[in-house]
Parts: structure tokens; sequence; C-alpha cells
């Protein structure tokens, strides 16, 4: 009987998996025709509580695009991908007390903020840089407009997933 029990739950887990996964690539189908343009694939990813490196992105983009690459994904190559992704949990956000750390490394003075110039420069320049667009879309999250700095642990709080 147990065996019965956690086979539905891993049945349930996939159906729930292949509707969050649909609900996700159909934001980006802009034709309706089961296929997101290939630079939508990460945005994709992580609307769905991934993280994966630059590395991780272009590994899995290759295991999902066609023989001859149309620029354009098919959900029936994605689906099966990211289902197995979110089954391993794959790609899993870094624990916010990591992060944490990881800002406050950068900030040895400890004033519990990071100017947008430390920002871009730190992420643009140091380990594997983020692209214009990258940069972009975190200083458009991350930067307080008023003071035109990250305040980190409002940033990490809002960045970081509640996984109940």
């Amino acid at each position: 009987m147990a065996e019965d029990k956690e086979w539905e739950s891993s049945e349930t887990t996939v159906a729930e998996f292949h509707k969050r996964i649909k609900e996700a690539f159909e934001v980006f189908d802009h034709e309706s025709n089961n296929t997101v343009d290939v630079r939508e694939i990460g945005t994709i990813i992580r609307s769905l509580g991934c993280c994966p490196s630059e590395g991780e992105l272009h590994d899995l983009i290759a295991d999902v695009e066609e023989e001859e690459p149309t620029g354009y994904i098919r959900l029936e190559k994605f689906l099966p991908v990211m289902t197995e992704v979110l089954l391993e949990r794959r790609y899993r956000p870094i624990p916010e007390d990591i992060l944490l750390r990881a800002f406050e490394v950068l900030d040895p003075a400890k004033r519990g903020f990071l100017t947008k110039e430390e920002l871009v420069k730190y992420m643009t320049e140091e380990g594997e840089p983020f692209s214009q667009e990258e940069m972009e879309e975190m200083l458009s999250a991350a930067i307080d407009p008023e003071s035109n700095s990250i305040h980190y642990k409002d940033y990490i709080s809002m960045m970081v997933v509640d996984e109940n």
C-alpha cells in the first residue's frame, strides 16, 4: 500500500509540474503555437523557482533545441526536460543566509547596502559576469530609486521564494 501512495503522490507531482510548466510557457507563447523564443527560456525557468547558472542554462537549452536550431523552443521538447529538472530539484536557489553572507563580503564597512556602481562592478567584472540584460533585470528589481543603492537584506527577502 505504501508503494501505491508513493506512486500516487509522484503522479500528482508530475501532473502539477506539467500544469505549472505549461502555464509559464504559455505566457511567452505569443503565437499560441506551442513555441517560445529561445531567449525567453531563462525567464521561464526562473519563474518556476530555478536558478541555473549561464552554463547550466546553455546546457538545458541544448537539450531542448531541435537538431537544427530555429531560435524557438517547442513545448513538447521543453516539458519533459523541465519536469525532470523540477523532480530532481535541480538549480535550487541559494539559501538566504548564504546570500546575505555574500553581500556582506562585498560590504566590508557593514553599511547594509551597496551603491549601484558597486553592484554593477561586482556583477560584471567578477566571477561569472552578468550580461547587460541580466544586469538591467537585477537593477530594476534591486535598486532603490531614492538612494540609488541596493539595501541587500530587503532585496534578499524579496528574492527568496518561500518553499512551503
